[in-house]
């Protein structure tokens, strides 16, 4: 049996935002949205609502329960001190709590994440199962030798 452990992220990620495009619609405020404070435009790609939905997903899924608070450490970056003279040192930022957590309610709208009390979301029983198909049909498709053990 083939866990979403067992395959790359970025190959997951791929098949599994097709597969949540159903489940997982863009709000009209997403086109206008940075994805955090340390960024100056917001996303260019198509797909980013799903491609982060699938994100979250497997972050939930690894590391559950898990808050909205430690999700934004997850995608947050640098932001560079001064921007005039580039004097002040770069520092932390955190990602956008908005987006994240639009994409947990509508995962637990449709039944992938569960809300733990006091504790954030942990993944479904759903979720799980989404992932470990998802993840088999994802290692099937892979032309990586190092992979083939898992299979």
């Amino acid at each position: 049996m083939t866990t979403f452990y067992d395959v790359p992220a970025d190959a997951l990620y791929e098949v599994l935002a097709e597969r949540l495009a159903e489940d997982v619609d863009a709000p009209p405020w997403a086109t206008f949205a940075k994805t955090g404070a340390g960024r100056e435009l917001p996303p260019e790609e198509a797909d980013f609502w799903e491609r982060r939905a699938a994100s979250v997903l497997r972050k939930v899924a690894k590391s559950g329960p898990i808050g909205v608070e430690r999700l934004r450490s997850e995608y947050g970056g640098t932001k560079q001190g001064s921007t005039r003279y580039r004097t002040a040192p770069p520092r932390s930022t955190q990602g956008s709590g908005k987006i994240v957590r639009t994409i947990l309610q509508q995962l637990e709208e449709a039944g992938y994440v569960d809300h733990a009390e006091g504790e954030g979301r942990r993944i479904s029983a759903d979720g799980r199962a989404l992932l470990d198909e998802t993840a088999g049909e994802v290692l099937e498709d892979l032309d990586r030798p190092e992979l083939e053990r898992y299979a």
